[in-house]
């Protein structure tokens, strides 16, 4: 029992108490502090019950931390700042700080129940809940209260900042140790799984969220989210906190949770927000604002230097293979050689499910072929859709097309593939063809793949030009410009490459019959369709048989590889029956045939004994056909 008048040694005895506690055990946290000094006061003071509440700043409210005995006469059940505030103005004692604790006292025994805040300035630290049994107090007697609440307060106080100074250390000794890992890695997945291990760590009953662009893929087991910041969710924390790059708050009432919303941003950016939910709080401190703050920034440099180094052996990765298909392109390929290369280019760097290649004939781009060497879905049916639209496209402009979904770009259009990208092969101005790349997932390829294939398309555009060029080029000294049939000198390499070879075969002359009366009757011009009438006549008739070439003037060559005698002469009959009743204006041929087999002959005898039974054909009366054989010949 306590009398009204407190002794100075009851002062000196709970100083002196506060002090030993003070300066004894160390590895203690807090919470036995208060417990022990609870204790301590009991000893001190001597009354039926004592505790002491703590202002929790998470949850803005006063808990009960420590009980010198403990029992459910005093209230365990916290209660807001709020209603603190309500109680202070309901029960304050005169003119002092104390307060009458009824309130918070369950026992109907017959005790004094005081409340003494723990204050400074305008802080609230917590409050004293001191109860006496068969005292009589006075105004006196709460100043003496008030004295004892002050000498508890300064031991807080340097108790809290003391444990806060070991908890600020064990933080930066942390954060420490994430900033040498942050920049011993250059692997963003290391980074973000540092950042949630540490927080989890700090606040291991908080949860946590990356939220990241879509792009970001990763194999870790994360808590990453797709960060939304499209124009209808833009007022939303996340997207503030992306856009602004300052930290947002936002309470979720209805869960009784607090978010926080920390941007992970470097010098050049933001690349992120981590979302830091706290259950059953309302505000977040300052000090661990800071913290995660602290941290957050520190983990966006980390970001930015990871993805400035991916990004780095990306684009090394990309030179090097724009580098190896340029050198590769310009080693003289021809075209279908070089169609093959870039399409396992592009299906090997790029994961494409379908590669086409379109040629677009006199610059119309409604007008094209589909290169073999594109993949199969580009010669079937289900592909002419497709390929109409991306035409018509370009026909509007010559921009490239990158699409993520398809379907939602074109509702109306049946696609099995929602990843579109097609670049136009452009050269001087004109559109030349275009390059087009599928995959049926959406948002398959990212926008740097995009802009890698464009790179790799205008690198390769030329060699493609040059690769057609030289076909071209080659097609012209192989063929007659007129008649479009081979030259002669195609023919004499092919026909050498047989003897080589030591197969057999047939060569026919074929002349048309008074040529020059054509020319003079009807001129030039229609001498000129002749030939390319007879010429045409005679490379359908042969086909893949044999090679139709123009021999000079109006006289056309065949070459029958693997035909006997026999089987030329008949099929120079046909032709000559053919050609008499297919021209306008009709014309008769004339043929001479020779004959070779093994290598028993070279090519100038080859000729010169075609030559002959041409002119016998011709001195017989024209419209013949003559072998150098003795079968006869037929006349008509």
């Amino acid at each position: 029992m306590i009398t009204n008048n407190f002794q100075s040694q009851i002062y000196s005895d709970l100083k002196v108490r506060f002090y030993d506690l003070f300066t004894s055990k160390s590895n203690r946290s807090f919470e036995q502090f208060l417990d022990e000094m609870t204790v301590e006061m009991k000893k001190s003071l001597c009354p039926s019950e004592i505790g002491i509440y703590i202002y929790d700043e998470w949850e803005d409210k006063f808990h009960l931390k420590s009980n010198a005995t403990p029992s459910h006469r005093i209230k365990l059940s916290p209660f807001t700042f709020s209603e603190w505030a309500e109680f202070k103005e309901e029960n304050r004692l005169w003119d002092t700080e104390i307060l009458n604790g009824s309130r918070l006292w369950n026992d109907n025994n017959d005790h004094s129940n005081f409340v003494i805040p723990l204050k400074i300035e305008n802080r609230v630290f917590g409050f004293l809940f001191i109860a006496f049994s068969d005292i009589t107090f006075s105004r006196e007697f709460c100043f003496d209260l008030q004295a004892i609440g002050f000498e508890v307060l300064k031991v807080l106080m340097k108790m809290e900042s003391y444990y806060k100074t070991l908890d600020e250390e064990k933080k930066y000794e942390l954060l420490f140790r994430v900033t040498s890992k942050f920049h011993s890695s250059m692997n963003m997945d290391d980074v973000l799984a540092e950042i949630i291990d540490t927080l989890r760590e700090v606040y291991p009953k908080f949860e946590y969220h990356l939220l990241l662009s879509h792009d970001y893929s990763t194999k870790r087991d994360l808590p990453i989210k797709e960060l939304m910041y499209d124009q209808d969710i833009t007022s939303k924390a996340s997207a503030q906190a992306y856009l602004t790059g300052q930290i947002q708050f936002e309470d979720r009432m209805d869960q009784r949770k607090s978010c926080l919303y920390a941007p992970l941003k470097g010098k050049q950016g933001v690349y992120g927000v981590l979302q830091v939910i706290a259950p059953n709080s309302m505000l977040f401190p300052d000090d661990d604002i800071e913290f995660i703050t602290l941290l957050a920034n520190t983990a966006g440099n980390a970001l930015e230097n990871a993805r400035l180094y991916q990004q780095s052996k990306r684009l090394i990765s990309d030179l090097q293979l724009i580098n190896e298909t340029s050198h590769k392109l310009n080693s003289n390929l021809r075209l279908s050689e070089t169609i093959t290369y870039m399409a396992g280019q592009i299906k090997h760097s790029f994961d494409a499910k379908e590669v086409g290649f379109l040629l677009f004939k006199d610059e119309e781009v409604t007008s094209y072929q589909i290169l073999d060497e594109s993949t199969d879905y580009f010669h079937s049916r289900e592909a002419e859709q497709l390929i109409h639209h991306i035409n018509d496209r370009l026909s509007n402009h010559q921009d490239a097309l990158f699409i993520g979904d398809f379907s939602v770009k074109n509702p109306n259009m049946k696609c099995e593939y929602q990843s579109v990208m097609a670049i136009p092969m452009i050269q001087r101005g004109t559109v030349k063809g275009v390059v087009i790349v599928l995959h049926p997932s959406p948002y398959f390829f990212s926008f740097e793949t995009f802009k890698l294939l464009q790179s790799l398309v205008h690198h390769s555009t030329l060699a493609f030009a040059n690769s057609m060029l030289r076909e071209e080029l080659e097609q012209l000294v192989r063929t007659d410009y007129l008649t479009k049939l081979y030259s002669r000198k195609y023919l004499d390499e092919t026909i050498s490459d047989y003897i080589s070879q030591g197969y057999y075969g047939a060569f026919v002359i074929v002349d048309i019959d008074n040529f020059k009366q054509i020319n003079d009757r009807y001129g030039h011009q229609v001498g000129d369709q002749v030939i390319v009438q007879v010429g045409d006549l005679l490379n359908e008739a042969i086909g893949s048989a044999g090679v139709v070439a123009r021999w000079g003037g109006e006289e056309l060559a065949i070459y029958l590889p693997r035909h006997s005698l026999e089987q030329a002469f008949a099929q120079a009959e046909r032709l000559r029956t053919t050609i008499e009743s297919s021209t306008n204006p009709t014309v008769t041929i004339s043929c001479g045939i020779s004959y070779w087999q093994g290598n028993q002959d070279n090519l100038k005898d080859y000729f010169i004994r075609a030559d002959q039974a041409l002119y016998e054909a011709k001195e017989a009366g024209k419209n013949q056909v003559r072998h150098e054989g003795d079968m006869g010949y037929i006349q008509y």
